[in-house]
């Protein structure tokens, strides 16, 4: 029986992948680089100083590395931010749903 407390619909892996959210329409926020601290096929956590809000729109390029894959990977996703916590140093803790996503082929500017 459920408690209720774990609402996570997927299994999550703790993994320190390098992320990139990219900037938000017209500019709304400058483009950031971070990590995961973990990630699932449905969403991820990350942290950062920048400020977010749950309910808006994210937009991220997540690379698996070449020890990982035998060469860089990246994958463009979209999503949306659904939870913010405060952590430490300035620092905030964002959860975001993938909603689509698409391998970027190699070469290619994402």
């Amino acid at each position: 029986m459920s408690t209720g407390a774990e609402r996570r619909e997927a299994r999550r892996f703790t993994m320190s992948l390098p992320l990139r959210v990219l900037g938000g329409d017209r500019g709304s926020h400058p483009e950031i680089e971070t990590q995961t601290r973990d990630v699932s096929y449905r969403g991820l956590y990350f942290l950062a100083e920048n400020q977010f809000a749950a309910g808006n729109p994210i937009n991220f390029v997540i690379t698996l590395p070449e020890s990982y894959t035998g060469g860089d990977v990246k994958i463009r996703c979209q999503g949306e931010v659904v939870r913010v916590d405060s952590a430490e140093h300035g620092r905030h803790g964002v959860a975001a749903r993938i909603a689509h996503y698409e391998f970027v082929p190699a070469g290619s500017a994402s």
